[in-house]
């Protein structure tokens, strides 16, 4: 383990013990602010101290398996013996880097969804319907549940603009790095002499904030209409004034919702969706301030930025910001996601490590 991150530990560990003298002083009992203030801190550092209690043991059991390493009577009996205490070491050092990077409170939340299709007409539409169903499928197999809100379709098929709410464990935390350019290169249906046409289409993930955290919206900066729904749900639909536009006349932002046969629900959606993009702007200038790492590495989330390149052709996905490649888009398109989304995790996390080794002590 680096020198850095040692250094660390032994800070936390310091603290660690000054927190239990603190906690058990009677003034600071009797003071409940200092007592869960402290109790607070306590327990947030309690396991990232004992890993690495653990690994000091580990260092002590490998050393004294190393003074064996001499005897070349037991020499092969010891190098087996370091060997697995090793490994149990470099399992332990995962986990207490793991616990080491700093964490965003928002990737405990549920997350709105939104896919709109860009440059290349009708085939962009039909590239969004298709992402739609991936995510969909993602959901399912994580037993999340998904909820859409708003839909636009094409004319030829797919969604010229769709958002869904997606609920359930986590859910920010493994979509927020969908967000960016996604493009894709194949042979459209209505393409009569086997061109490959290049399309793109752009993914926007945003997480779903407690109410507390969102801006106010005043009934009089409002302004609602009511019309007849053109999507799918039946004649019900095509024959009521069932779709709701809302207006914020502030900003002119403006949003439609058709996706329930309820206009009592079409509105509670719509207003849902406008608070989500009037509170966008204020998580793009947080992003926007966030560390290079995220930038550098995974991308701004700007509709501009590719992140992703899906060939039907030949079968294949890269991902531009990982450079990471697979023959498995048809798998990856049925929801099978990890493959993609584990990565990138993965190299955030190295990314953030490898600035807390770098940050003097």
């Amino acid at each position: 383990m680096k020198k850095a991150i040692i250094e660390k530990l032994k800070q936390i560990e310091l603290r660690h013990k000054k927190l239990e003298k603190l906690l058990s002083k009677q003034e600071i009992i009797l003071n409940n602010e200092l007592f869960y203030k402290y109790s607070k801190e306590y327990t947030k550092i309690s396991k990232i101290y004992n890993f690495f209690v653990k690994w000091q043991n580990q260092q002590n059991n490998i050393d004294e398996i190393k003074s064996l390493l001499q005897d070349s009577e037991i020499y092969e009996i010891a190098q087996e013996e370091l060997n697995k205490e090793l490994k149990k070491t470099k399992l332990l050092e995962k986990q207490i880097h793991y616990l080491l990077l700093p964490k965003d409170d928002d990737d405990k939340r549920n997350c709105f969804i939104e896919i709109r299709a860009g440059i290349g007409g009708n085939e962009a539409a039909i590239f969004a319907g298709d992402l739609f169903k991936m995510y969909t499928k993602y959901v399912e197999n994580n037993t999340w549940k998904i909820d859409i809100m708003s839909f636009h379709e094409g004319e030829h098929g797919g969604f010229k603009e769709i958002i869904a709410k997606i609920i359930g464990k986590k859910v920010y935390e493994k979509l927020k790095f969908e967000s960016g350019g996604h493009r894709v290169q194949r042979v459209p249906e209505t393409e009569s002499q086997g061109r490959i046409h290049t399309s793109t289409c752009t993914v926007a993930v945003m997480p779903i904030l407690p109410k507390s955290n969102l801006p106010e919206i005043k009934s009089n900066d409002l302004k609602i209409d009511t019309f007849r729904s053109s999507g799918a749900g039946g004649q019900h639909v095509n024959t009521t004034d069932s779709a709701i536009r809302i207006t914020h006349l502030p900003t002119g932002i403006v949003v439609e919702c058709q996706a329930e046969r309820s206009q009592h629900k079409n509105k509670a959606k719509a207003l849902e969706v406008l608070v989500m993009r009037i509170n966008a702007a204020e998580i793009k200038k947080r992003q926007s301030i966030e560390t290079s790492i995220r930038r550098e590495l995974l991308g701004s989330g700007e509709r501009s930025d590719r992140i992703r390149t899906y060939n039907f052709p030949k079968n294949r996905i890269t991902d531009h910001r990982t450079n990471l490649t697979l023959y498995q888009l048809y798998e990856i398109m049925n929801g099978k996601l990890d493959s993609l989304i584990n990565p990138i995790i993965q190299a955030y996390q190295e990314k953030q490590l490898l600035k807390l080794i770098n940050q003097k002590i």
